[in-house]
């Protein structure tokens, strides 16, 4: 698996974050370094070091942006089915042990944000699902032990997972 797959949707959010930094932070730092060069010696100016950091990383971030955005493998709609799970589609499974119900979006590693339930292609939940069907019952191998879900339904969007 590619870690440069990504959603539409994740493009889109790379484009919103690349414009914040392209613009609105790069002109924070610029009247952030302006107001310490007014403190005195720059020299030993801890103010004005600390901007020029944040202008660096600023920088940094933005050129890694760009290059994430250049080589990015969108997954097209069309190529997104609810007949196996892959990146782009959003699955409902069943917790074996705890008997629990959860409903996961599949995305791509930069998009993953497990505290909305949006799960990396390449994390163990990712690696487990990915290539399965529904019905099927996978073994996921975490950092803190192994544990089986069964994948109850796939769909392309969240709204027709939860269905």
């Amino acid at each position: 698996m590619s870690s440069k797959k990504i959603t539409a949707s994740g493009l889109e959010e790379l484009k919103k974050k690349l414009y914040y930094l392209e613009n609105d932070r790069r002109n924070e730092i610029l009247k952030a370094i302006e107001i310490a060069k007014g403190f005195g010696d720059l020299s030993e100016n801890a103010e004005y070091t600390a901007a020029r950091e944040d202008q660096s990383k600023n920088e940094t971030e933005i050129l890694a942006l760009k290059e994430e955005i250049n080589n990015a493998e969108v997954i097209a709609d069309e190529e997104i089915t609810g007949d196996k799970v892959n990146l782009g589609t959003t699955v409902r499974i069943l917790d074996l042990e705890l008997d629990e119900e959860e409903v996961y979006s599949i995305v791509g590693t930069r998009e993953a944000d497990p505290m909305n339930n949006k799960i990396s292609l390449e994390s163990p939940y990712g690696i487990a699902l990915v290539g399965k069907r529904a019905g099927d019952v996978v073994t996921v191998i975490a950092p803190d032990g192994e544990f089986q879900l069964k994948i109850l339904s796939i769909a392309r969007t969240a709204d027709q997972a939860k269905e």
